[in-house]
């Protein structure tokens, strides 16, 4: 049955009524109106400290602190001789653009290290921030050049 669009409304259940609270003890939500009794939660404009536990020792101050953050500690994006061979064709020059846009980098603006996981089967000129002992010995293996990138 094709309906007219002026009897469509929202599903059964959708939609509820809102609580009229206050309005005698027939309702359920007489006299302090579901706030229970007094004290601070039962004022209107009420809103709780984040992390405020009234008094006792808040739990973030309570749990011990470990450890610390190296401000000047260097991000690596690691890149495997497997992800190479898949990603690029015979002769092909690789570096930081050419893998940002193959999608093989995750950090924005960290250094490339290329690691030795895998076989690769064609010669690429690579250019890195950093190759691992395997890494070199693998595109040199296969034809290839690393370039390191000035430090």
């Amino acid at each position: 049955m094709a309906h007219a669009l002026h009897t469509i409304g929202p599903r059964k259940g959708a939609t509820t009524s809102r609580k009229r609270v206050g309005r005698g003890p027939g309702s359920g939500l007489g006299k302090t109106s579901g706030k229970g009794h007094k004290g601070q939660n039962s004022r209107s404009g009420y809103s709780h400290l984040r992390g405020h536990e009234g008094g006792q020792m808040p739990l973030h101050r309570r749990v011990p602190k470990r450890g610390f953050t190296n401000i000047f500690r260097a991000e690596w994006n690691t890149v495997s001789v497997q992800q190479l061979d898949r990603l690029f064709e015979a002769g092909a020059s690789v570096d930081e653009a050419a893998l940002a846009a193959a999608g093989a980098l995750g950090k924005k603006g960290a250094k490339v290290k290329v690691l030795g996981t895998g076989e690769l089967t064609k010669a690429l000129t690579v250019s890195a921030d950093r190759f691992t002992e395997g890494a070199r010995r693998k595109i040199e293996a296969a034809g290839g050049r690393c370039e390191d990138k000035p430090a």
